[in-house]
């Protein structure tokens, strides 16, 4: 069983995520759910991706609507440009993502955008033929992802969004109004997003309904090296792949030889970068790629891709684009509405740049899994070394046995650590079977209850990663977690 297979494993016996509607054989795909165990670390991906990022950098956030008209998608271009292409079978009518398919099939990387005549050479050339039924293909064409909705009984024409963006730039006016906003201003929102993919697989890598959290920061494109928070992170080390060449190198320097374009988009990559790597994400293993012109999204002047290292691949985590002024005018364009502001630094009017960080959370929380997998053969356990943040068990309370008072004590530490702390109250099996189940939802810590406990009430903490084990006194349990969770 190969990585993704045997975190799937995990994933579906503890309750991480599954399958939404899989009960009824008419479920479809790219839909998925999270499980109790999966909600509490997503949840807390979530937070600390407040902490880390919005709290930090002072940024605001909101949370719009996922249902939006028409104009919205007719201004962003995604009605005309937000595309797939596919291919047709002539006998059976399979349809298959282009791209993918090919590059499945034949080895050879095909750009999203690549036009229709290259697409069918290359299905010429490589004699490509239709799984299902070895049927030729039909001549390719592109597919829109867009979830049309009808609202009301007159039916009026909406879509659900495809990306959490768009509410961030029609509201932008309200909110720099209200917020008396300065540029650079960043606005932030995490919901879901729906993509109608082609053909989605691999259970949270691709997905039609999933969360996304999004920044947007808008700035003034003459003072994108104006920036005297960049002091704060200039020293900070990223990795970068740019033309199939690595550089790892300072913040600072990445401005000065010219990787990045501007302090600007430095600052915000090393926002991220010191962002996850308080995930559990293995940094070593990632990296930011830069787009070529045939990947880059309509809307993108500069873009690098945050990837990550896993079992099926490079995947990307959090596109960064730079989106100049294409979005803010295309919205003043078509609602008729003035989206300029005035800009105090230099008391003069700008219609502001965008940068953009958007985050695919779904693809985040599997990553972390695969990245904390562990197992350790000769203690004969699985482990996920989930770092205690991100945890969705920070610690077990665990009696040694039920009678001589044991259950009643373990109840009443749970009864209060519970009310701070995501604490989970096992009693059932030995001890030994209790840590386990407690290791494969990677909760850091284990607290038993114990015959000492009832003499000096203290009880032993038992360190998942290494299995060693100290007595704490139960007053001084909280300052323990607090400590330890702050450290990380």
């Amino acid at each position: 069983m190969n990585t993704y297979d045997t975190v799937m494993k995990l994933a579906l016996e503890r309750g991480f995520y599954f399958p939404s509607c899989e009960i009824y054989g008419d479920a479809h795909a790219g839909f998925w759910e999270y499980g109790p165990t999966g909600t509490n670390m997503k949840n807390k991906f979530i937070e600390l991706w407040r902490r880390e990022l919005l709290r930090r950098d002072d940024m605001i956030e909101i949370d719009g609507s996922q249902i939006m008209s028409k104009s919205v998608f007719i201004a962003s271009g995604h009605l005309d440009n937000f595309t797939d292409p596919v291919i047709k079978c002539k006998n059976c009518g399979a349809t298959f993502r282009a791209d993918k398919y090919i590059a499945e099939k034949s080895g050879k990387e095909i750009p999203e955008l690549l036009s229709g005549n290259e697409i069918d050479k290359i299905v010429e050339e490589y004699n490509l033929r239709c799984p299902t039924c070895k049927g030729t293909f039909l001549e390719s064409s592109r597919f829109n992802m867009m979830f049309k909705v009808e609202i009301g009984p007159s039916k009026e024409e909406a879509y659900l969004r495809p990306e959490t963006c768009q509410s961030i730039f029609v509201d932008f006016p309200r909110i720099f109004k209200t917020m008396r906003g300065r540029l650079p201003l960043a606005v932030a929102q995490v919901g879901k997003s729906f993509r109608n993919e082609i053909a989605p697989r691999q259970s949270l890598l691709r997905l039609r309904e999933f969360y996304q959290a999004e920044i947007e920061v808008f700035c003034n494109p003459n003072r994108l090296n104006d920036l005297s928070k960049f002091e704060q992170v200039k020293d900070t080390s990223l990795k970068l792949f740019i033309k199939n060449s690595y550089h790892t190198i300072c913040a600072e320097d990445a401005v000065r030889e010219g990787y990045l374009p501007n302090k600007l988009v430095a600052y915000y990559l090393s926002l991220l970068t010191l962002f996850y790597s308080k995930t559990g994400i293995i940094m070593e293993r990632t990296r930011f790629r830069q787009l070529s012109d045939e990947e880059k999204a309509f809307y993108a002047s500069t873009a690098f891709d945050f990837e990550v290292e896993t079992s099926v691949g490079w995947l990307e985590l959090v596109a960064c684009n730079y989106r100049s002024d294409y979005d803010l005018k295309k919205h003043s364009m078509i609602s008729k509405q003035n989206l300029n502001v005035i800009d105090p630094s230099d008391n003069a009017k700008v219609l502001p740049h965008l940068f953009e960080l958007s985050m695919g959370i779904d693809r985040s929380i599997y990553s972390i899994l695969e990245h904390s997998y562990y197992e350790d053969i000769e203690a004969k356990r699985v482990v996920l070394r989930l770092v205690p943040p991100i945890a969705p068990i920070l610690i077990g309370v665990l009696p040694l046995v039920t009678k001589d008072g044991l259950r009643e004590k373990a109840q009443d530490i749970y009864s209060k650590l519970k009310l701070d702390y995501s604490t989970f109250y096992d009693e059932s099996g030995s001890i030994g079977r209790r840590y386990r189940r407690l290791e494969e939802i990677g909760a850091p810590f284990a607290l038993t209850i114990d015959n000492q406990t009832m003499k000096d009430d203290t009880v032993t903490i038992r360190y998942r990663d290494t299995m060693l084990q100290e007595r704490v006194k139960v007053s001084e349990v909280s300052n323990f977690l607090d400590e330890i969770v702050e450290l990380k």
